[in-house]
């Protein structure tokens, strides 16, 4: 089978870029091209616009690791038990939601001001449950989502199978204010769309390591060629180690998703005609799911640590697993109804927050998404370019406090506790796939 993005089959190319050859030289240059990398040289060449500024990327632009997540603008995080009003978290929790907040805010800014058609849906989501044991505490989570700024409501039972159109969920709260939903190739196309005239982007350009260079510049080599620049920027995310850097405590994970066909007419009408909706679980291995503007279902409820990428007979596996949690929610859809399976990855850490970093003089770095990419990709690639250019912020500042991702152990031990943790949480999830 093909490993085939839904989300970027469904979005117009662009033309494609040509690779870097040669010496090149430039006064900025950013080394990914999803939405950190881009978000980047759109707010470097704001501040400088007389300033040469080159992205490069390893594949084509705008449709690795951006295009390929669930889509999902956060703003409001589900608040473990620690985080609630009273307990000791609580203080983290409302900085943690100022920054998502501002992320959130980024997102709506760029689209409005580069007119980007993203499906874009202002209505919040709903973080779901199958069994409600696994939504404890439902009382104490509104108030806390409310006292930082979110709308919040439980729902259950009728109530909730009539919202969604499925009885499969028996609770729910849904969270507003800020979350949101998009199709994320498209924004991502959006922003590439978008690139100012003194930004340069080579696609299909591997960087393999980052040298000083005697003047203080840093040379990034390629395969069969170079540039040369006075600061540079890197937004790699879960790859963050193709460039040298070995020290982020992120680590990726794998995951895998599959897109449906459209409802019929009559299969929409069944159930109940229903708003589009995002659902994320409240266990960190359960589904992700959507029922899309279009009528499609999206699902996602695999996501692995592992030490090389899924081949196409392991994808062919974790199809058959989508098939499983498509039937729980609607038991008609079988796996000839699938359109569309995907792999992506995400840069996790063990703190739940990012590498966000100077590595040394005149070199950023950011990894560490940890499933939110879309809205605090965005805000990040604004924060490290303004950052880079010396510009503070009091929220620079709060970021910069909270970048502490956590220590990992070293390899092989981190690989056999990190396949046993997600064993583990595979099986408290079991309800929620």
């Amino acid at each position: 089978m093909e490993n085939t993005c839904g989300w970027i089959a469904q979005t117009d190319s662009l033309p494609a870029r040509g690779r870097l050859s040669c010496v090149q030289r430039a006064d900025w240059l950013v080394i990914g091209a999803g939405i950190t990398g881009l978000c980047a040289a759109h707010t470097l060449a704001e501040m400088h616009p007389e300033a040469r500024i080159v992205i490069v990327d390893r594949q084509r632009a705008a449709q690795g690791a951006s295009a390929r997540n669930s889509g999902f603008v956060v703003a409001h995080e589900h608040p473990a038990e620690s985080e609630l009003m009273g307990r000791s978290g609580f203080a983290d929790f409302e900085v943690d939601t100022t920054i998502s907040r501002a992320a959130s805010d980024e997102v709506r800014k760029r689209i409005a001001r580069h007119a980007i058609d993203c499906d874009f849906r202002d209505s919040g989501y709903f973080f779901a449950v199958h069994d409600p044991d696994k939504l404890e505490h439902v009382d104490a989570k509104l108030a806390t989502l409310r006292a930082v700024g979110a709308s919040a409501r439980f729902l259950q039972g009728e109530a909730l199978a009539q919202t969604l159109g499925t009885e499969h969920y028996q609770a729910a709260i849904w969270c507003g204010n800020g979350n949101a939903l998009l199709q994320p190739a498209k924004y991502v196309k959006g922003l590439l769309e978008a690139l100012p005239d003194n930004v340069t982007l080579y696609e299909n350009t591997d960087i393999t390591g980052l040298e000083r260079m005697a003047n203080g510049g840093i040379r990034a080599n390629g395969l069969d060629a170079c540039i040369e620049a006075g600061q540079v920027l890197v937004c790699l995310n879960a790859f963050i180690p193709r460039v040298g850097i070995e020290d982020s405590a992120t680590f990726p994970m794998e995951l895998s998703a599959s897109l449906t066909r459209p409802f019929s007419d009559e299969e929409y009408r069944r159930i109940g005609a229903v708003e589009p909706w995002g659902v994320l679980s409240t266990r960190p291995l359960g589904a992700t799911v959507r029922l899309t503007p279009d009528r499609r279902v999206m699902i996602r409820n695999t996501a692995e640590y592992r030490t090389r990428d899924l081949s196409n007979g392991d994808l062919l596996h974790r199809r058959q697993h989508h098939v499983k949690g498509l039937q729980r929610r609607f038991p008609w859809l079988t796996e000839q109804d699938i359109h569309y399976t995907w792999t992506g990855h995400l840069s996790a850490s063990r703190s739940g927050q990012p590498y966000f970093a100077r590595v040394e003089n005149n070199l950023y770095a950011v990894a560490g998404c940890n499933g939110s990419g879309v809205a605090r990709g965005t805000l990040w690639g604004r924060l490290l370019a303004e950052w880079a250019s010396g510009q503070a912020s009091s929220l620079l500042h709060s970021v910069m406090l909270r970048a502490e991702p956590g220590w990992l152990p070293p390899r092989p031990l981190f690989d056999i506790g990190a396949m046993l943790r997600m064993r583990v949480e595979t099986v408290r999830a079991r309800t929620e796939i």
